[in-house]
């Protein structure tokens, strides 16, 4: 059965190869599969993609932009955790708005194969919390926090995809966000008083500088010592107090 003949057959060709990898289970797809499915020939593949690859290509990479239209369609806050936050919501709706898309994107992920895809999102989350690092409200590294908050964004939105809507908690979803907002968060920006955390002022104060450095470009420094005095700041801020 062919998808609706009333979309350019550009645009059937991406929505049956985005339905078909996504229900894949790793397995591979043909050219016939999708052009059945699609309703058009081969040669109309070949005219708008090149080849199937190009098609597999043109899927992932319209899937992230919509996604990364999605991460930015907003104002900043101002206030950077809470940008996380919208960051957070906007990902787990687009997953459970576009569950074939999502799924090609970032359901067959393995450990042989991580696609350059992963990388650019966390290179999105890295860039929201880098803010959130100069205003020292974070207490490990943006990469880091970046890559774990993404981790569980990932997780969380393929668990409630997997679910039948009416039985979905988005609660869940909520209750980690806000649990790996807090875990990543200095105390300064948990609105609490400061306690024995583990990490001393000095390394989020090193957290914040070498976030500010990275983010500028400043010419006071050579690139070698630039370099030199980033990878002082590193140490500094990956270490914890005893």
């Amino acid at each position: 059965m062919s998808l609706d003949g009333q979309r350019p057959p550009k645009a059937r060709l991406l929505r049956a190869a985005a339905e078909l990898l996504a229900k894949s289970a790793g397995e591979a797809v043909s050219t016939r599969q999708i052009t059945q499915l699609a309703g058009v020939s081969a040669p109309t593949l070949y005219h708008h993609f090149g080849d199937k690859e190009g098609l597999f290509e043109a899927v992932i990479s319209a899937g992230f932009e919509e996604y990364v239209a999605g991460e930015r369609d907003f104002a900043p806050s101002g206030q950077p955790l809470e940008d996380i936050r919208r960051m957070w919501d906007n990902h787990v709706q687009f997953g459970l708005t576009q569950p074939s898309l999502y799924l090609v994107m970032f359901g067959n992920i393995r450990p042989e194969s991580r696609p350059a895809i992963i990388a650019d999102a966390e290179a999105l989350m890295e860039e929201a919390l880098n803010k959130a690092a100069v205003a020292g409200h974070i207490n490990v590294p943006p990469r880091e926090a970046a890559r774990s908050i993404l981790a569980a964004t990932v997780g969380v939105t393929l668990m409630l995809i997997s679910e039948r809507a009416p039985e979905r908690n988005l609660e869940l979803s909520s209750m980690t966000r806000d649990a790996m907002i807090f875990a990543v968060s200095t105390d300064q920006a948990r609105g609490s008083e400061p306690e024995n955390s583990g990490k001393s002022s000095v390394v989020v104060a090193a957290i914040a500088l070498n976030a500010a450095l990275q983010a500028s470009t400043a010419d006071q420094l050579s690139s070698s010592e630039l370099k030199l005095f980033l990878e002082w700041l590193h140490r500094i801020s990956t270490s914890s107090t005893t």
